[in-house]
Formats: structure tokens, sequence, C-alpha cells
């Protein structure tokens, strides 16, 4: 193998920089070349493509962001564009693809090289935190940081206001950002997709920690769960306890990459540059029991990363 390509997709994670680095200058120091792509597979489709070098991944370990910028194709979907595609890997000699993203990211991965046997590893790199295979994805740790920050900050005006205060964060279909973040924040509820939950359950630990003394609450909403402001109504019907909301959005994506997440990017994207110089043709990486490994890119999307049962109980326990 002589020649390899790298690619962000889907939603930007911080440390995804740190992935790219560590994937070209691994590259390099074993006497490969390597070619960014940018905005994904739609640069990928339409050769927006390049040369990178030592230079093109300098100062850049600690931004957030992706300098390849990223990008949903919905072109590569279909059969026309992933051909197009390989037009481009003919074209610049690609023998190998190394993808950073999520699960989406990686099932399109798959697809490409099943009609056109091109090698491709997939870097898990997505906030959500929700990809099987690996315990962490790259740029989970800054987002929930990010969040507790953000408890940590209300938590001074709801105290100095009393009140209950709910904090909505991402999470359409995984609750990890949601659970972990609680739990290092101290929220007396968790609300996360994966598991039902009840209004008056909710309300009534409302209730008892008021009826002790205490000044606040704060409550963590993922959004695939409930809207924080569709609780925030619920909670005044039944308890006539006012609420604010507030929705972090894509605040939680952005920022500097902690130390956890540019340390696993590195050692994530310098692993997936071994693999193909291995001989793997269609893995992703992962970090098992503290380990860098290789799985199956069908992993990923194989079966739904369930949730950390005995962590949620423990935020339960906690809160009371």
């Amino acid at each position: 193998m002589q020649r390899i390509a790298v690619l962000t997709s889907g939603g930007d994670s911080p440390g995804m920089n740190a992935a790219i680095r560590a994937v070209v200058r691994k590259a390099i120091y074993h006497g490969l070349e390597v070619i960014g792509i940018q905005r994904g597979f739609s640069g990928f489709i339409e050769a927006d493509m390049g040369p990178m070098n030592l230079g093109s991944v300098a100062d850049i370990i600690h931004r957030g962001g992706t300098i390849l910028r990223t990008a949903r194709s919905e072109e590569f979907k279909t059969s026309r564009g992933r051909a197009r595609a390989f037009e481009n890997v003919e074209r610049y000699g690609i023998q190998g693809l190394v993808v950073i993203g999520g699960d989406g990211s990686f099932r399109g991965a798959e697809i490409f090289h099943n009609e056109y046997n091109i090698p491709v590893i997939g870097v898990p790199g997505t906030i959500d935190n929700d990809i099987s295979g690996t315990e962490y994805s790259i740029g989970f740790d800054t987002a929930i940081n990010t969040v507790v920050e953000a408890i940590n900050k209300i938590r001074d005006t709801a105290t100095s206001h009393e009140r209950t205060f709910i904090l909505e964060v991402m999470g359409r279909e995984s609750g990890y950002i949601a659970l972990m973040a609680g739990l290092a924040g101290g929220a007396e509820s968790i609300l996360i997709p994966e598991l039902n939950f009840s209004i008056n359950d909710v309300c009534e630990k409302l209730y008892r920690g008021y009826k002790r003394g205490k000044l606040h609450s704060i409550i963590v909403v993922a959004e695939g769960a409930a809207s924080g402001i569709d609780i925030s109504k619920q909670i005044k019907e039944q308890t006539g306890l006012e609420t604010k909301v507030t929705i972090l959005g894509h605040l939680q994506r952005g920022g500097t990459p902690t130390a956890f997440d540019r340390i696993l990017a590195s050692r994530m994207g310098a692993k997936a540059v071994e693999l193909l110089m291995s001989s793997y043709v269609k893995h992703m990486v992962g970090m098992v029991e503290g380990r860098i490994v290789a799985a199956p890119l069908e992993a990923a999307f194989e079966e739904k990363k369930p949730i950390d049962l005995e962590v949620y109980n423990l935020a339960g326990i906690l809160s009371i």
C-alpha cells in the first residue's frame, strides 16, 4: 500500500483534528502518501481532495471541528454517486480509506467497500458515543465536560432563585451525554430515550427535595427522550413550580478537545493506518478495556449500543 485517503463525515466532534493528524503523520512515518478529502463523501464524489504533508496537520491537535470539513451526502447513498467516488479513487490512486465519523458514515464506507473492494477503516467520531464496538468515541468526553460546565453555571442561578432548571442536551437516539453529564453534574433526574420515564416520578422527586429544604433542582433531558419545554409545562401543571429551560444544542459539538479525546483520537488514528498496512479491509477501531482494538465495521451498527444500566441506577440513588 502506497497511498491512502482520509475524510471526516457526518456531525463534527472535538478531537477529529487530532485523529486526522495521527493518520497523516503515522502514514508518512511509514512512507505512505496521504490524500485529504474535503467535505466528507460529498468531496469524495466531487474530487475535492489533495495531498497532505506534515505541515498540513501542524498545530491542529488542540482545535475543535475538522480541518477537512464535513457534510452529509445524499448522493453518496446512490449507486451513481458511489460510482463517481470510485472514479476519483482510480484517478488519485487511492488504495485505502480512513473514514472518521459515526455509524451512518460507517454504513456508507461498508457499502462502498462491498461494491468496489476498497479497504476501509472506520474511526468512531461522534459526541453521542452511540457506536457499538467501542467504549468511547472521539468527542464524547469533551461534550460531557461542556454539559457539566453548563450544569455548574446553571446551578448557581438555580440556587440563588430557588428554582428548578431543565437542561436539554443532544441525543436523539442515545442518552449517553445526558446520563454521564447528569451523573457528573449531580442532576436530580436524568431522562433518556432508552428508558421510559414517568413525569409523576419526576415531580415526586422534586417534592421530596423541597420538603427537606433543597434550594434547587436540576433535570437533564436528552432531546430524544422529551422536549425540555414540554417537561417544563408538565411540571408546572402538576406541581405549580416554575421551571426554566436551557437548550444547549450545537454548543456541545464545539470547543477545544479534552486531553482524553486528544489521546484517544491520536491512538485511534494511528491504529487505523496500522490496520490498512496489515491488510485489514473492512474494519473499525475501538477502545475496549483501555486497549485500541479492531472490530468488523458492521459491529458499529448491527446492534444498538446499550445504555449502562448500572450507571443509570447509580445516578438515581445518588440523586435521592
